[in-house]
Formats: structure tokens, sequence, C-alpha cells
């Protein structure tokens, strides 16, 4: 039996995620369109979250740089993957 329940199943797409964006973070400048190509099925809305709540640990851990290229990778994808219109209407 397992120890502790949890308030949510585990998704396994989560731990893709990180290895993604743990490849992205190893990889040299400029490969990143390769790493990203390389797991198509997880360019959605839920690698876009995973890559923000990344950038915002490293924010607060002192690694300012890591976080600004996570969510530069995270505002591409977002507009390459449609999510976020590019174009807002004037309030």
């Amino acid at each position: 039996m397992n120890a502790a329940p949890t308030s949510s199943p585990p998704d396994p797409r989560q731990d893709r995620y990180l290895e993604l964006i743990d490849r992205l973070l190893a990889c040299p400048n400029g490969e990143e369109p390769e790493i990203l190509n390389t797991s198509p099925d997880l360019l959605d809305a839920g690698l876009v979250q995973a890559l923000m709540q990344t950038a915002t640990y490293f924010a607060h851990h002192d690694n300012p740089d890591a976080a600004k290229f996570l969510i530069f990778i995270a505002r591409e994808l977002t507009q390459q993957l449609g999510l976020y219109p590019q174009d807002q209407p004037s309030a």
C-alpha cells in the first residue's frame, strides 16, 4: 500500500516536462528548437506552465539567467501554439 494519499494523482507528463526542461537548460545555445522538436507531443499549455513554474523556482533561488531563459522559451512557445493572442485589444 502507498504511504500518504495525495490530493491528485501523479501526472506522468509532468515528469516528461521536467526532463525536457532539463534538456533545454543543458543544450548549447541555438539548439533549443531541435530539443523541442524531439518531443512534439509535449508542446502544449502544460509545458508552458511547467516552464513558468521552473522559472519562478530559479528566480527565487538565485539563478536569474535560467529564469529569464525559461520565460523566453515559454513566451515563444505560447505564441507558436496560439495560446495567447499576439495583438491585444486596447482597453
